[in-house]
């Protein structure tokens, strides 16, 4: 007995695309969000008097309730639609940097990211769900890779325009600005986003194999969604996949990326924002066509994109630390069009939750999914933190190539882990569809 959702529109319309861009729009607001302070590391290190793990922990607070918020925002998503939970993130991302923008002292501060992790831990399911729900399934992929592309603009955003601004003007207009931008999106989102095309009373599904039609309700209803979702060997495949290819670059971007390239690898700010540029651009050109393999190759994605997204962070990170000083330009540029591809590689995970999970529980599979990359980035920017002010490196007055590439080695146990899942998931996932056969027992 399979599910499939009920596509409500086999040719979608103008109010479909509208509705799409206005989140995708959210969804790029919420990008700048969350990766404003890594745009600013150096300068919120100096305004706080912050260490390298108190810094970290800015990080790793968003992520961390950005993680743990996931399920939950699934749970609700399926119960109330995307409308409600978007326009809730939206205001909880502007109360967040309203804060950051008066916060006279660390612990303020901090309260200010779980603000910010907590409203944009909605946005970004909540965009999927509105693709699920306003365009047939079968441009799901392409879709979804797109709806990342465009969010990545955000990153763009937050390292040069806030930048500029912030040494222009001051802290606390240049994240006022911000929360003001956050609350003109939570007006405009209320008012253009609609849960489902109004020809359709409530998110349904259909059985495949009876045609009987269900009305989709919250998962938590049944009592088992989330252990159902994780049940299933593809939920724990996308979750893995997830987790494995995009916390490199999340790190990178979030908080460390500037940092090493400017303090440790020598760069002026100018140099390294503009490199960083290059792998937000890389990502955005990789988008669609990894969209589009992805497409092609539904039983093969794993072995053919995710690992090997994968493989080449590995090799350009592990071969910009291994020299003994500081890297060719080149190098440096290879690292970030390798890091790259872990974004769009990463799209992969919730095209194997939408495959393995039937719409009622839907959100709530791309919940558990989508907490997979950020677990992963917070342990890696705590370690690199933690590494870094073991070292006595932790202030950017003391930051050090020798420091940071020994912290650095940090994320390549998260490779090896999730890679091992990914192989065993996938066998598993394949047996249960039926494309191998089950290992015979003894």
């Amino acid at each position: 007995m399979t599910h499939a959702p009920l596509s409500p529109v086999s040719n979608p319309g103008w109010r479909a695309w509208l509705i799409w861009s206005v989140g995708v729009a959210a969804y790029v607001v919420a990008i700048t969000n969350r990766t404003s302070l890594g745009a600013v590391g150096v300068d919120a290190a100096d305004r706080f008097q912050a260490d390298a793990s108190t810094l970290a922990l800015f990080a790793v607070v968003q992520l961390a309730v950005y993680g743990g918020m996931q399920i939950p925002i699934g749970v609700l998503l399926d119960r109330y639609g995307s409308r409600p939970i978007i326009t809730i993130g939206m205001f909880l991302m502007a109360a967040g940097q309203l804060v950051m923008a008066f916060s006279p002292s660390i612990g303020i501060a901090i309260f200010a990211r779980v603000l910010l992790g907590a409203g944009d831990a909605a946005v970004f399911p909540a965009v999927l769900r509105l693709v699920a729900v306003w365009f047939p399934a079968q441009r799901g992929p392409v879709m979804v890779q797109f709806t990342g592309i465009i969010g990545q603009a955000g990153q763009l955003v937050a390292l040069v325009p806030l930048a500029a601004l912030l040494h222009a003007t001051s802290w606390t207009i240049t994240f006022g600005s911000i929360a003001g931008l956050g609350v003109l999106f939570t007006i405009l989102v209320a008012l253009v986003i609609r849960n489902r095309p109004a020809e359709q009373d409530a998110d349904v599904t259909v059985n495949t194999d009876t045609g009987v039609v269900r009305v989709v309700t919250s998962a938590i209803d049944t009592g088992v969604g989330i252990r159902a979702a994780w049940a299933h060997p593809g939920t724990r495949l996308a979750f893995w996949s997830h987790f494995t290819t995009p916390f490199a670059g999340t790190a990178f971007i979030l908080l460390w990326g500037m940092p090493f390239l400017t303090a440790a690898q020598g760069l002026t700010a100018a140099h390294a924002a503009g490199l960083i540029s290059v792998y937000v651009v890389a990502g955005m050109i990789f988008g669609p066509i990894i969209g589009d393999l992805s497409r092609r190759l539904p039983n093969h994605r794993s072995l053919a994109l995710v690992l090997p997204a994968v493989g080449l962070q590995l090799i350009a990170w592990c071969a910009v630390i291994a020299l003994p000083g500081a890297a060719p330009i080149w190098l440096l540029y290879v690292l970030a069009i390798a890091l790259a591809t872990g974004g769009p590689a990463s799209m992969i995970a919730f095209d194997h939750a939408r495959t393995h999970n039937p719409s009622h529980r839907l959100s709530t599979a791309t919940g558990v999914t989508n907490a997979g990359g950020f677990i992963a980035a917070l342990i890696a920017i705590f370690l690199i933190g933690l590494l870094l002010d073991l070292q006595g490196a932790g202030t950017p007055e003391t930051y050090s190539l020798d420091a940071f590439r020994i912290a650095f080695l940090a994320p390549i146990p998260l490779w090896i882990i999730g890679c091992v899942f990914i192989v065993i998931e996938r066998k598993r996932t394949r047996v249960r569809m039926g494309l191998d056969p089950e290992r015979r027992r003894r």
